[in-house]
């Protein structure tokens, strides 16, 4: 017997639906992400915590789930899951269970069969909000997430090591720590595959405390307010103080801007998809970009020392600083890519080659 569930929004606006994973009732902030392929490692992107994410895209669970070492971390990190329809049946060699199943191990519920599109325009109109998936009439209070320092819940307990990939042929013989704010594996992957040994840090490990011989560091994507990690905060601080080549990605970037002196703030609905077309300054190069974010880097109060380096073709939002004359820059894509294109992959060769 299928059970009913409802999708009830901070503004009192309900969408009947049909649950499917956990059968458990949550709160969230509900968001939407337009990108057709890669549910499994959006699902497991540590940057989707707290958040009840809809997928655009109406058919989901089309290929099943792939083993766990294809995942972005261990574990689902949505706190539940809105689509137009369920895949029951999947196809793909690599499938080792359907989404259904995947989620009820997870502990994530999910609802389908409501109207994806209208509830995506009605985000877009009024901007994200917070919400419930509520299963069974089992009721549940809406909480903020962002009051919450999501960064501390999704980051690692201790530090781990990554040996460079002996069948790289690309060679940097260089230690590089990566603050995990929420990091995606596939950061430490494009790392290690260049040759370089990788200090996977906890959000609030000071790596210069315990004298760690980094030649660089790089701070991670992560869910939530950037201003709520104070303890990175003061990290990357001492990076910039030290001259350290220091490397931002997604919430990376906003860590690094807030680091710098500067400043950020909440967007409407910001950008979740595999398409998002970002513009290099002072050329007309625009890449498609892997996106996941609810906060930006306010370019009125821009860090001294720092100029702008990427902007978003659609809304013209900041995708990028640099420094003008210190080895420190942060984008607010994912040039890791999975899911979505690798078009920007090159900019941890241009990391790497900052560091002498």
């Amino acid at each position: 017997m299928k059970n009913k569930a409802q999708l009830v929004l901070q503004d009192g606006t309900i969408f009947e639906g049909t649950a499917f994973g956990a059968p458990v009732s949550v709160s969230g902030e509900v968001v939407f992400a337009t990108g057709m392929v890669g549910y499994d490692q959006s699902l497991t992107d540590p940057s989707y915590a707290g958040q009840i994410l809809t997928f655009t895209y109406p058919l989901i669970g089309n290929w099943g789930v792939p083993p766990k070492q294809m995942w972005e971390s261990d574990k689902v990190h949505v706190s539940g899951l809105i689509i137009s329809d369920l895949t029951t049946k999947p196809s793909h060699w690599q499938s080792e269970k359907t989404l259904d199943s995947w989620l009820k191990e997870q502990n994530v519920p999910g609802i389908y069969g409501i109207d994806t599109r209208r509830l995506t325009q009605k985000l877009r109109e009024r901007g994200v909000m917070l919400g419930k998936i509520v299963i069974d009439d089992k009721d549940v209070k809406i909480d903020d997430p962002n009051l919450r320092n999501l960064v501390a819940e999704v980051s690692i307990d201790k530090v781990k090591i990554h040996k460079p990939n002996p069948s790289s042929n690309i060679h940097h013989p260089v230690s590089i720590g990566l603050l995990n704010c929420g990091a995606k594996k596939n950061i430490a992957r494009c790392l290690t595959k260049r040759g370089a040994t990788v200090y996977e840090l906890p959000w609030n490990f000071d790596p210069f405390e315990a004298n760690l011989k980094l030649d660089g560091l790089v701070i991670s994507n992560g869910p939530g307010d950037p201003k709520m990690a104070k303890a990175t905060i003061t990290i990357i601080k001492k990076s910039l103080d030290k001259k350290l080549p220091t490397f931002g990605i997604c919430l990376g970037n906003q860590l690094l801007a807030l680091a710098g002196g500067g400043d950020t703030y909440k967007l409407k609905f910001g950008h979740r998809a595999q398409n998002q077309p970002t513009i290099q300054v002072g050329t007309s190069r625009c890449f498609i970009t892997t996106q996941n974010h609810g906060f930006a880097v306010d370019e009125k109060k821009m860090p001294a020392g720092f100029t702008r380096w990427f902007y978003n073709a659609n809304d013209n939002t900041n995708e990028g600083i640099i420094h003008k004359t210190l080895p420190f820059f942060s984008v607010q894509f994912h040039p890791e890519a999975t899911p979505g294109p690798t078009d920007t992959e090159f900019l941890f060769d241009f990391f790497l080659s900052k560091i002498k």
